[in-house]
């Protein structure tokens, strides 16, 4: 069995979520973006060990509170290595918006794609889908009881893709990233993006406005 926890969280509602294996109680946790005593929270309830804290992407949103999951909670950070700029000017990132943060936490493990996180009994797929940011992933997790489950992050939403006009992002690129990485998953796979509700890929197949088969 699979738990499974996704919530909004911080200034910009980015879903973050935390997988555990029910057996080994090892856990992940995707996009701590923000209410880190609500992560917390939810480790200490379940009684689980934090194996990974792993990103999608390093916008501001997706990595607010990294540094407090990780000092509190433990597991090894993780992002694709074309993100590491992105990582590394957290600071100009808040600057924008008139917020004050304290220094990152090192990035211990960079993403390749095709590589398994495992976790427990249970393991997360690296899919590597630039063009929001260049260092972009998706993570795929198996169900044998349900649909297979992607952690999208902002490069694909319910009828809609992430923007591309950041330092960074292509068109192009997030176009072929969801055509040819995505796209290609089983229809049935359950889809919980980086913001907003979920969807499934057979879904964004059939109606996403912006990207089509």
């Amino acid at each position: 069995m699979l738990l499974l926890e996704t919530f909004a969280v911080g200034a910009f509602q980015c879903n973050c979520s935390i997988l555990a294996c029910a057996d080994t109680k090892e856990a992940v946790v995707v996009d701590p973006g923000g209410e880190h005593l609500r992560i917390l929270e939810i480790v200490r309830h379940y009684d689980l060990t934090v194996k990974w804290i792993i990103h999608t992407h390093a916008h501001l949103d997706h990595i607010y509170e990294t540094r407090d999951v990780k000092e509190q909670a433990g597991g090894t950070i993780a992002l694709h290595p074309a993100d590491q700029f992105l990582y590394d000017g957290f600071a100009m990132q808040a600057a924008m918006f008139g917020w004050q943060v304290r220094p990152v936490a090192p990035v211990e493990h960079p993403l390749s794609d095709g590589e398994s996180l495992a976790f427990g009994k249970r393991a997360a797929r690296v899919i590597h889908t630039p063009g929001h940011t260049p260092g972009s992933c998706c993570f795929q997790v198996e169900r044998e009881s349900d649909d297979p489950l992607l952690l999208a992050g902002d490069t694909l939403f319910q009828r809609s893709i992430g923007r591309t006009d950041l330092p960074g992002g292509d068109f192009d690129t997030i176009e072929r990233s969801i055509r040819e990485r995505l796209y290609t998953l089983s229809p049935e796979t359950r889809v919980i993006p980086g913001h907003g509700p979920p969807t499934t890929i057979g879904d964004e197949r059939r109606s996403n406005p912006f990207v089509k088969p």
